[in-house]
């Protein structure tokens, strides 16, 4: 499964990828606003957002693209480690 994590602390980039991996899925994440975002995220089966760390235009630029690409999208106010363990097992749950 391959999960786009939009938002965050830069700091926890590397734990956000680790933690991931422990559960088998590829991650790309985007803490800043790189330039072509848009072609960056691509069509993964995850589009996690960071809501409190994150710009409205990145916000707008990631539902763009899981509209475009029929991704599911789970939005959460907290960026930490815990935040996205919740996340990755509520998602291997509902497959």
């Amino acid at each position: 499964m391959s999960v786009v994590i939009i938002g965050g602390h830069d700091r926890m980039v590397c734990q956000y990828k680790k933690i991931c991996q422990s559960y088998q899925c590829k991650a790309k994440v985007f803490t800043q606003m790189p330039n072509k975002l848009r072609d960056q995220i691509g069509s993964p089966d995850l589009i996690v957002l960071f809501t409190n760390t994150v710009s409205h235009k990145m916000i707008r630029c990631a539902l763009a693209e899981a509209e475009k690409n029929q991704v599911d999208v789970i939005r959460s106010h907290t960026s930490s480690g815990n935040a996205l363990i919740g996340i990755l097992e509520q998602k291997m749950i509902a497959l």
